[in-house]
């Protein structure tokens, strides 16, 4: 269990917005993933990246390793909950909108030394 994670909870994004770029990190070194979040043009990437240092953080604190040993073993983009609200359409009807909400959990390990 030498890992440390990071999990930010109702992040006011769609999760199917939020795992692609949940899926330029997944399995990279730590800095190259920093650059890949901070360079997307994504909303996901710009607050994903905050989990990520936050994860990266919690290594460098908890575990006493060195930030370039780090990779993003896990990355999970899960569903919060749902705002329920309505806009008024012709005739006196409604149209549903969904404001979705995520969870994002960000897990680094440090490379394994073989």
């Amino acid at each position: 269990m030498n890992n440390s994670k990071a999990i930010t909870k109702y992040v006011r994004i769609s999760p199917r917005k939020a795992r692609l770029a949940a899926g330029l990190i997944r399995g990279r070194q730590v800095e190259e993933a920093q650059t890949q979040l901070t360079f997307s043009n994504l909303k996901g990437g710009r607050l994903l990246l905050k989990t990520l240092n936050s994860a990266i953080a919690n290594a460098e604190n908890l575990l006493n390793v060195q930030r370039r040993d780090l990779f993003v073993k896990e990355v999970r983009i899960d569903c919060g909950p749902t705002m329920k609200r309505a806009k008024p359409k012709s005739r006196g009807g409604r149209v549903p909108i969904m404001k979705r909400t995520s969870h994002f959990t960000v897990v680094v390990e440090p490379k394994s030394q073989i």
